[in-house]
Formats: structure tokens, C-alpha cells, sequence
């Protein structure tokens, strides 16, 4: 839990360094906090093992950082950002959130306008100040407008991905005095955003385990304490509930609290159809309790099958439980390889021997490096020279029962043109393409430009397809109807991104992709190894959207997987 906490510290230290213009500093702090967000192991449980040396063989972990993280861990506080904070007084971290913002444009907005945090951003925005200044202008002064309209739609909501962690280690803590634990809510139901999270317990030492619970290190305030429920709001911002319940009523509550209440609307309907009663404590008929200790038996009482929880937003899915016709959606343990990795050849944070042996740890049997390209050089895109001599070096890697596979994610660029000539393209294994730039394109101009590269017979993936960032930016204007045709037409895979800031496509597109008979693929866009378990996350899209395993492709072995690659279905 400290490596989130610090991660923050670390990320807004080098935007307030950023903002003074302090050179290379900023960017060790956000290494840094890179990998302490994605660090498996709790840093504290490194320094206390072997200190300061330790915490210094962490990726990305210099002296300096190492000895502020020791700071933290003794203090809870980092001297120096202290400093910073006093030095200019404004909610850095806040402006910044604003797309479009970094910390050079809010030091300039403070200083001309004396903008110190969202609520004078939104007024001075409001009152048409903020297009005067140069650099500004009227379109600049739109999106943040727009920028903090989606930053309003996030109060409260945390992405899946940010919360995960804390919650997992929070559940691996208090399961020492659970006899079960589980998290439920929106948050069991792998939504994209997450509010609050509800736990059911069922203890023998239930006071044990409550005492626990509100003396956690990241609980910053009790709510409650009480023999059944307790309630606390973290470090991290969000309020966490505690219920421990009986063991018959273990499986009817959790049905209640994962949700959703319109699901839960419906089953309550049905349960009543049938002379009986559903509610948190069991199923009823009359005042005897027929079922509740399991879900599967409360769902089977009702007359219907067990309903995944991604699945419970009341979508047809219970409709079509009735029919029998339920589908079987992918499991978390279906995939076999992730092909949209990345590599230090383009500024990731591993080599691609890195790459591959925290794939082969996964259970993987093969995995794709797909680096960016030249269009975009503030990722270090490669260029045509650059990609053959990759090529070179990946066709030489040879490891027993693991295939190390070589494509790259080239750029759409805004005439429907790629960044990388055909030629050298078709020398890779495979080639992503995805659109990183002019994201404000009318409709009609933004499908045209994404159906040309599908129709590139060297073009098997198309990446992130509707170009979204969770809270800080809508996906572009696009016809999906037509981009699933087309992908029908020409065989061209869709992404389902695991990136937790994108998670694209979304349940009801990967719903509509399989209704169309579109073929898609679950990668993480990995830039350091331990990204790779963000897959986690896709697969739980994926769920959402009701796709069975035959509708991704990367849950085949080698062999067929490779035959849905436009190359190798030519050669077919």
C-alpha cells in the first residue's frame, strides 16, 4: 500500500520540478513512481528486509529516491516535497488531471491569472480570460472546459486498475482472521470506474478481524466501528465497508452486494414469481431459508444458472439465463500470449529477454514486441532501419516451448497512411496499427482514414480502436458499425486494450464486435514487464462483454493463433 502513496509523492515532486524547468530530475521521480505503482512487493516489507540497499535494486531506484523512500517509511513525509508544495502554493496535481494541462501551462496560469486550483481554472475558463494569454487561445481555453467537465464525471469513481491493488492487499491482510473474504460491489463486477468497496467476511473472531480492518497502515479515517459492519475512507480516497455475516448467508449476501441493483431488481421479480423470497440473508419459502450459503445454490433456487458478475447489469443476461443460453465466457486463465508489448528499443522500461521471461513466468506460450514507430519520437518511435535490425536480432531469440514473435504498432497517420513503408512491414511477423494523433477528426473522416489501414493486407491489429483515456479523454468520433464490417471483410483483428487508463474497447463495442463476427485480441501495451498483468483487467472487459474464448484470438496455441494473421492466411 506504500507504493501507491509514495508513487503519488513521486509523480507530483517532478511535475512541481517540471514546472520550474529543473532538468532530468522530473523524470527520475516519474521512473520512479513507474515503478513503484507496478511494483508486486510492498516497498516497505524491501526496506525493512534489507534497507536502503534493497530498495536501491528496484528498477528505477537511485540513491537519492532510495533515501527519500526510507524518509517515508520512518516519517511519513518526504522533506523535500514539503518544500515544493510551500514554494508555489496550487493544487498542481489538480491542474495537471485537466487534459491538455501540464505543469509549464499551470505555473503560467498561476502567475498571470493566480489560478491555484480547478475552481478558479473552471471560472477564469468561464469568463474568457484564459484565451487571451499567449500560447492559450480560444480552442485551448474550450478543452480545459471540456477537460474539467470530465474531471466532474470522476469525483468519487477511481479507475479499476488504481484501486485494485490497495484492495487485494487489504483482502490478503484481513483473510488471516476470514474464514471467507470477498470484495463485492462494482468492484467484483470488474466496472472500469470503482466508487466504494464492500468486503464480506465470515469470521470466527470477528472482533479480531474488525480491530484489524480499522488499524489497516492506509485507513486515514473510521467511519464506524461496529460488530457487523464497519466502515473506513483510505489514503487513497475511497471508503471501504466491512460486513461480516452469517455462513448460510454467505453466498445471498454476496449476490446483494456485487450487484447490480437492476440485476438484482430482476431476480428479486423472479424469486417472487415463484412464491418465494430473495434477499441478503438467503431464499425464503416462508420463513424457511432453502439456500444462501452459496451463490450458485441461491442463483439454482431461483430456477436459474450462475451468472458471472461481469455479467450482472441486467443486459439480457438474465433473460438469457432463463433460455439456456448463457454463454461461456472467456476465463482469466484462457490467454496464451500478449502481442502488444513493448521494449526498451523504444524507451520502455525492459529489454525484450525481460519481456519474455516475465511472459514464460505468466504461463505464456508466446508473446509479440510490437514498438512504436517513427511518427511518434516522443516515444522513441523506430524507423524502417531501426525495425530490420530489431527483426534481425528477434528471429535469433530461441527459447524452449515459448516463441518470442516480431510486429510493431505503427502510426495511422491523417490521410489513412502508415508511418512504415509496406515493404518492411511485411517482413514482421505481425503489425498493429493505431491512431495517435488528430483525435478531433469529423465522423466520416476518422472512419474513412481507419478503414483504408484495415484494408492494408499488412495490418492484422488495430489497436486501442476508439482512441479513449478513462477520465480525461472521450473516444474519437468513429462509425463502429462500418469499422466492424469492415474488420468482418478483411480479417483485421480488433484490440481489446488492458491499459487501465483505456480499457478499449468497451463491454458494449466487444458485444456488438462478437454479434458482428469480428475477430479480437486482449493485449496489455505493456512498456515494462510487470505491466503484463494488466491483463487481468482486458480479460474482465471482455467478460463484460459476453466474448467466449473462440472470439479472442490469443487464447489459441501458436499455430492457430498464427493462421489469423493476414500473411499467413494468404499463404494458406
Amino acid at each position: 500500500m506504500k507504493n501507491q502513496e509514495i508513487a503519488k509523492i513521486f509523480n507530483e515532486m517532478a511535475s512541481f520540478l517540471k514546472m520550474d524547468e529543473v532538468a532530468f530530475k522530473p523524470y527520475a521521480y516519474q521512473k520512479a513512481a513507474r515503478a513503484l505503482k507496478d511494483l508486486e512487493i510492498d516497498v516497505g516489507e524491501i526496506y525493512n528486509q534489507d534497507g536502503v540497499k534493497g530498495l536501491k535494486k528496484i528498477s528505477g531506484i537511485g540513491e537519492s529516491i532510495a533515501l527519500k523512500i526510507e524518509e517515508y517509511i520512518k516519517t511519513g513525509k518526504i522533506k523535500r516535497y514539503e518544500e515544493l508544495k510551500k514554494q508555489t502554493p496550487l493544487n498542481l496535481s489538480e491542474i495537471i488531471a485537466v487534459e491538455g494541462l501540464g505543469p509549464k501551462s499551470a505555473k503560467k496560469l498561476y502567475s498571470k491569472l493566480n489560478i491555484k486550483n480547478l475552481k478558479d481554472l473552471e471560472k477564469a475558463a468561464k469568463d474568457h480570460k484564459i484565451a487571451e494569454l499567449e500560447g492559450f487561445g480560444e480552442t485551448t481555453e474550450k478543452n480545459i472546459l471540456q477537460g474539467i467537465g470530465f474531471l466532474k464525471k470522476k469525483r468519487g469513481r477511481f479507475l479499476l486498475g488504481e484501486i485494485v491493488p490497495v484492495v487485494d492487499e487489504i483482502v490478503k491482510i484481513l483473510s488471516k482472521e476470514a474464514d471467507k473474504i470477498t470484495p463485492a460491489g462494482s468492484f467484483r463486477r470488474m466496472k472500469e470506474t470503482v466508487g466504494d468497496v464492500d468486503l464480506l467476511a465470515v469470521s470466527l473472531e470477528p472482533k479480531k478481524l474488525v480491530k484489524n480492518f480499522v488499524s489497516l497502515e492506509n485507513v486515514e479515517k473510521i467511519w464506524q466501528e461496529g460488530d457487523t459492519r464497519s466502515s473506513v475512507r483510505t489514503k487513497e480516497g475511497f471508503d471501504i465497508d466491512l460486513r461480516i455475516v452469517k455462513k448460510e448467508s454467505y453466498g445471498s449476501a454476496l449476490q446483494y452486494f456485487t450487484g447490480s441493483k437492476e440485476h438484482n431488481i430482476v431476480t428479486r421479480k423472479i424469486a417472487i414469481s415463484k412464491g418465494l423470497k430473495l434477499n441478503e440473508y438467503g431464499v425464503f419459502k416462508g420463513k424457511k431459508r432453502i439456500a444462501g450459503g452459496s451463490e450458485k445454490e441461491v442463483y439454482k433456487a431461483i430456477g436459474l444458472p450462475l451468472i458471472p458478475p461481469e455479467m450482472r447489469e441486467n443486459q439480457g443476461e438474465v433473460e438469457t439465463a432463463q433460455k439456456k443460453e448463457l454463454p461461456e465466457i472467456i476465463n482469466y486463465e484462457d490467454i496464451l500470449g500478449d502481442l502488444h508489448c513493448h521494449s526498451d528499443w523504444d524507451g520502455g522500461n525492459n529489454s525484450i529477454e525481460e519481456m519474455v521471461q516475465k511472459a514464460m513466468e505468466m504461463g505464456y506460450k508466446y508473446i509479440g514486441i510490437s514498438d512504436h514507430t517513427k511518427f511518434l519520437r516522443i516515444e522513441n518511435g523506430l524507423d524502417e532501419k531501426q525495425l530490420l535490425k530489431q527483426n534481425k536480432y528477434i528471429k535469433k531469440l530461441e527459447f524452449k516451448n515459448f516463441k518470442v514473435l516480431h510486429g510493431c504498432e505503427a502510426n495511422i497517420l491523417k490521410d489513412g497512411s502508415l508511418d512504415i513503408k509496406d515493404e518492411v512491414l511485411a517482413k514482421l511477423d505481425y503489425v498493429i496499427a493505431g491512431v495517435h494523433s488528430a483525435l478531433k477528426m469529423g465522423k466520416e473522416e476518422m472512419t474513412e482514414r481507419i478503414i483504408k489501414v484495415m484494408r492494408n493486407p499488412n495490418v492484422d491489429i488495430i489497436s486501442h480502436p476508439t482512441g479513449r483515456l478513462l477520465q480525461s479523454r472521450d473516444e474519437y468520433q468513429v462509425d463502429l458499425e462500418k469499422i466492424f464490417k469492415v474488420a468482418k471483410e478483411t480479417g483485421t483483428i480488433l484490440e481489446i486494450n488492458s491499459s487501465p487508463k483505456r480499457l478499449d474497447l468497451k463491454d458494449t463495442y466487444i458485444r456488438a464486435a462478437k454479434k458482428a463476427g469480428v475477430k479480437m485480441i486482449i493485449n496489455t501495451d505493456s512498456h515494462k514487464k510487470d505491466q503484463l498483468k494488466y491483463m487481468r483487467f482486458g480479460i474482465a472487459q471482455a467478460r463484460r462483454g459476453w466474448a467466449e474464448k473462440k472470439d479472442i484470438i490469443n487464447t489459441k496455441p501458436l499455430k492457430e493463433f498464427l493462421k489469423c494473421l493476414k500473411k499467413n492466411q494468404r499463404e494458406l
